[in-house]
């Protein structure tokens, strides 16, 4: 049965909070488009009404300003939920300059989501981690089972955000699944000072301004498309077996930063650019070798050209030169 339907028989109502961002807003889509109730929960500090805008037509989307930080206007939006897809996160750059914040929303921010969701008894919630948490690789290729040694705060709230969730499934029983994302790149990334490389680098280019790379460039990604991010989450919200499991969600590509300035100049029709190179970044992690197996297990499969992808996320955003600004926070 394709999981739309399964979906569609399982549950009425998700809520995807993050829903206005960059990965929110596509998993809204996908989730409008399968004929359940959606409702997005965003602050828009780094979520963009325009994100979904184009959902406001169809009468199953529901967009709402609110802080996941803030227990008693989350809980008013809760009702009849019974699937949550947590999202809503400080982005790791976030965690540089405001630790607190960043502990408040990753940590504080879930236990809100979990403990809402306990009582009001929803069916699934789907916790979206990160790469962050394992640190710098001490075995390869790194399986969900790798020590997790966070070297950023952001690493070290993430985790703390999946220790809840993984609390909540033991006390509580609530059907908890975590996916942890690695360099998710696409359309409607975030390309201020908090957004992702592949997306920054885009807009220096549209902007003719140099590209900075922090460190040397050696430093490896494991560069995932937004569309593949929101088949892992359709497809682990579907299935009976992840209750209470932890999934890689990672293309399984290792590109230096370095060979990605190059294929966004190549993109560009350009030879060259203006390339400038700054100090390393706190808890920059500079090896990756993800292993995906467990949740290709499942029947997904990963885009593995990254190119290709890369190409048309650049074309994407060509209509927007000279207009494309870091955003204001």
């Amino acid at each position: 049965m394709e999981i739309e339907k399964v979906l569609k028989k399982k549950y009425q109502k998700a809520m995807v909070t993050g829903g206005a961002g960059f990965i929110g807003s596509h998993l809204c889509e996908a989730l409008v488009n399968t004929g359940l109730k959606v409702v997005s929960i965003d602050n828009y500090i780094a979520g963009r009404h325009e994100n979904v805008a184009h959902l406001k037509k169809f009468k199953n989307f529901q967009e709402v300003d609110c802080d996941v930080c803030d227990f008693e206007s989350l809980k008013k939006h809760f009702d009849g939920v019974d699937v949550v897809f947590h999202n809503a996160a400080a982005k790791k750059n976030v965690s540089l300059a405001d630790p607190r914040k960043d502990l408040a929303v990753n940590a504080g921010g879930t236990f809100n989501v979990l403990e809402l969701s306990k009582t009001n008894k929803v069916k699934k919630l789907v916790h979206a981690s990160t790469g962050s948490v394992y640190g710098e690789p001490i075995q390869f290729p790194q399986t969900e089972d790798h020590p997790l040694n966070p070297r950023s705060f952001y690493g070290v709230s993430k985790l703390a955000g999946e220790k809840y969730a993984a609390l909540y499934e033991k006390l509580f029983y609530l059907d908890t699944t975590v996916l942890r994302y690695f360099h998710v790149f696409g359309p409607r990334q975030e390309f201020g000072e908090y957004g992702g490389v592949v997306a920054i680098f885009i807009r220096n280019m549209l902007n003719n301004e140099p590209i900075t790379i922090f460190g040397d460039g050696t430093q490896q990604r494991s560069f995932t498309y937004v569309g593949d991010v929101v088949k892992a989450n359709l497809l682990v919200a579907a299935s009976e077996k992840t209750k209470g499991e932890a999934y890689n969600c990672a293309s399984g590509l290792k590109i230096t930063v370095k060979e990605l300035a190059d294929m966004v100049v190549e993109g560009f029709g350009k030879s060259s650019a203006d390339i400038k190179y700054g100090d390393w970044l706190i808890g920059d992690i500079k090896e990756f070798e993800v292993d995906n197996s467990k949740i290709r297990s499942l029947g997904l499969e990963f885009s593995i050209n990254f190119k290709e992808k890369l190409l048309e996320t650049i074309s994407q955003m060509k209509p927007y030169i000279g207009k494309v600004k870091p955003l204001e926070h």
